[in-house]
């Protein structure tokens, strides 16, 4: 069963009721384009498992099947709890590496790129962890774990940490001494010194009190979340790329052949001596500290935030049919998905030729249906050719209507 699937309607239906907290309380944790960037990372993210979903489940099985040094049966309760816990054990090592190496942090910096802390913020996952992360979870085949089994209750954690991602939860008291809260996760995604690189547990925070990881939250040290490298940017296709990108960067830089190759490994932040000279990277000044922002007008906000509601409705519908669906209908799909995000991303920066581009993405609208009903990936009509031109008009009269302020941000 895909638990993910079947949680999207509550974890939508709780961001609206974080939504009116926040003006009920008279805060201001939801910003549109971070928002919109953070859940256009998590479809981005969700529809590249599709495609890649397959590297850990047949490395996983293939290490039960074949290297399993115990027979568990997935009948017996105790089996499903061990299983649980020991998945947030290995969890919590992905999760404390993903911080402390160069290619890990890579894929893993997605997450924390927002500068807000809200419940869309949980839903901003990367789309490459599958390139290492499955590492992590062997030892649990090793142990014999059903694949069943593992899947389930990495679902489950995976749902658990939806809710730590908020600010109007306050410390739960006894509750925080053996669960991961709101409170210890804040601490996680904060950027400030004392904060950083702490509380790693999905479910439990017995990790990290065990491993001496453990920071608490300070009423005298409020969080500023993000990362001290900031984004810049509300593309969810740079988001995942910029990283990699300032890796292969210091490793073309350096003469050093022996750092070129141990760079990707090296602690996160490290760069060759040769590089960091040459290149040097300003320390943030949190005190100064300003959130990356590009004015937009209401119309431009509501416009990108409509179009998206389209790629929310696609990706969960691949969601459920994903299994069914030929490897060059997801390619498709993916590429489709991908594209007009990036395009989203281009018109919540403001940029010059945004509106070309969206023009561009509804015109491409029309051959992608006619490619996707060719390989069976979705129903094609009357119906359904109708709807399209109907959208497609509307959204003109949109985008050549609506006022657009000029661009803020450089090219």
């Amino acid at each position: 069963m895909n638990y993910v699937l079947y949680a999207v309607p509550f974890f939508f239906l709780l961001i609206g009721i974080e939504l009116i907290a926040d003006r009920w309380r008279g805060m201001n944790n939801y910003r549109t384009a971070d928002a919109l960037n953070s859940l256009s990372a998590g479809v981005l993210s969700t529809t590249s498992g599709l495609l890649t979903k397959v590297v850990g489940v047949l490395t996983y099985s293939f290490a039960w099947e074949h290297l399993a040094l115990f027979e568990l049966s997935a009948s017996n309760l105790w089996v499903w709890l061990l299983a649980f816990v020991f998945y947030d054990f290995c969890y919590y090592w992905n999760h404390r590496l993903g911080h402390e190496r160069n290619v890990l942090w890579a894929a893993h910096s997605v997450h924390h790129q927002s500068e807000e802390y809200n419940l869309s913020t949980a839903l901003r996952q990367t789309s490459t962890g599958f390139l290492f992360g499955w590492i992590f979870y062997l030892p649990m085949a090793l142990a014999g774990v059903p694949p069943l089994v593992f899947l389930t209750v990495g679902a489950m954690n995976l749902l658990y940490q939806f809710w730590v991602h908020t600010r109007h939860v306050p410390k739960l008291g006894g509750f925080e001494w053996i669960f991961i809260t709101p409170s210890n996760h804040r601490v996680h995604h904060a950027q400030n010194p004392v904060y950083m690189d702490r509380n790693y547990g999905g479910v439990f925070i017995l990790w990290d009190r065990l491993f001496g990881t453990f920071q608490e939250e300070r009423d005298e040290e409020p969080v500023i979340f993000g990362v001290t490298t900031p984004l810049a940017s509300w593309n969810p296709i740079w988001a995942n790329l910029q990283f990699y990108v300032q890796l292969w960067r210091d490793a073309v830089r350096t003469e050093s052949g022996w750092d070129k190759l141990r760079i990707w490994f090296m602690r996160t932040g490290w760069r060759p001596a040769d590089v960091a000279e040459r290149y040097p990277q300003a320390k943030p000044d949190l005190s100064r500290f300003t959130k990356f922002e590009v004015p937009l007008g209401l119309g431009q906000k509501w416009y990108a935030g409509l179009q998206f509601t389209l790629y929310v409705v696609a990706g969960t519908w691949l969601l459920g049919t994903g299994s069914e669906v030929s490897l060059a209908g997801l390619w498709l799909a993916w590429s489709w998905m991908a594209f007009g995000l990036y395009v989203i991303g281009s018109w919540l920066e403001n940029r010059p030729w945004a509106r070309w581009l969206e023009l561009v993405r509804l015109a491409v609208n029309w051959p992608t249906l006619w490619a996707g009903a060719t390989l069976g990936l979705l129903p094609l009509g009357a119906m359904g050719w109708g709807m399209l031109a109907l959208y497609s008009l509307i959204s003109l009269v949109a985008l050549f209507g609506l006022p657009r302020r000029e661009a803020a941000l450089a090219v």
